[in-house]
């Protein structure tokens, strides 16, 4: 039991990539927290946003294998908010904060859903220029059938105790049998969960379920990967066709297996699907990668990557 926190990568990562604390609301409370890796004169990072459960270094095997390969990577942990709103505001000032004016963002379940509101509320001067959102959905009303059993569940997020919260979100998570990579994945969740204050599950929990829908008109420009797992996952087949109607001309990564989780349990699939969303945009200032990191030979191997992907679609 708990093999990833325990294992030589998860420890040469939290001791050579340092954790920052930064604060951009007038309120010194809300600190976000972040891993910063990779060359600093790229300008359009890749931003990771985790799930309900999740922490920042939830995403540790991506910030490990893409910096490698000359990608500028964040991976961040959300203060405590309590709408959607408050979230994209607060999230606008830290990529202010940062000097970032465009950046990528890839969001595992909820944070693809912040991934994408944040998109539509900087539609008019576009912060956002690409998503790949990870078992992720569109419209928050799913939430509201399956993890609430009336309405004043939902209000009462912020009333109830830390127990209670984590009963709600382990309840989500894959009780069959599963793989042995797929348990150390779900091992190490639950760890990050128990980490989480009460302040943060319930503003996290109450960001999942209060009402709100992706407007796909506003965003109907920017590059999509849809990223999703054949095998039992919190998403509905309901959730994922919506996704898929929503984004049309998205590019679909599909895993055969990862559950809740493949970026800890299926980490080199993901990487790979990553590595090719973001290849659209070598040669251009919207670039995630060091121009030097980039040689032809490599790019011939991605480009091929690139096309059997696209067959097999």
């Amino acid at each position: 039991m708990g093999e990833i926190k325990v294992s030589p990568d998860y420890n040469w990562f939290r001791s050579t990539v340092p954790l920052k604390k930064i604060i951009v609301d007038d309120d010194d409370s809300k600190i976000w927290s972040l891993y910063d890796a990779g060359p600093r004169n790229i300008r359009c990072p890749l931003i990771f946003l985790p799930p309900v459960s999740g922490t920042a270094d939830v995403f540790f095997r991506q910030i490990l294998a893409l910096t490698g390969w000359g990608y500028r990577v964040i991976a961040l942990q959300y203060p405590v908010y309590w709408d959607h709103l408050e979230f994209c505001d607060g999230f606008r000032k830290l990529l202010d904060h940062l000097q970032l004016d465009k950046v990528h963002l890839f969001g595992a379940s909820l944070g693809g859903f912040l991934a994408q509101k944040f998109a539509e509320y900087t539609h008019t001067s576009p912060r956002v220029h690409s998503l790949i959102l990870c078992n992720s959905f569109s419209d928050t009303s799913i939430f509201n059938q399956t993890w609430t059993a009336n309405r004043s569940l939902f209000y009462s997020f912020w009333l109830m105790p830390s127990f209670m919260l984590k009963k709600i979100v382990l309840g989500n998570f894959s009780s069959g049998p599963v793989d042995p990579l797929m348990a150390d994945a779900i091992d190490f969740m639950v760890d990050r969960l128990e980490s989480l204050g009460q302040s943060e599950l319930a503003s996290r929990l109450t960001l999942n379920c209060q009402n709100s829908y992706v407007e796909p008109h506003k965003i109907r420009d920017i590059p999509v990967t849809i990223m999703d797992v054949f095998d039992q996952s919190a998403l509905s087949t309901e959730a994922k066709e919506e996704m898929y109607k929503l984004y049309p001309n998205a590019r679909r990564a599909h895993l055969k297996t990862g559950g809740n989780f493949p970026y800890l349990c299926r980490s080199a699939e993901v990487n790979l699907y990553v590595q090719i969303h973001l290849l659209q945009f070598h040669g251009t200032k919207y670039a995630a990668i060091d121009p030097s990191m980039v040689s032809a030979e490599e790019l011939e191997v991605q480009k091929g990557s690139l096309s059997v992907s696209q067959e097999e679609q």
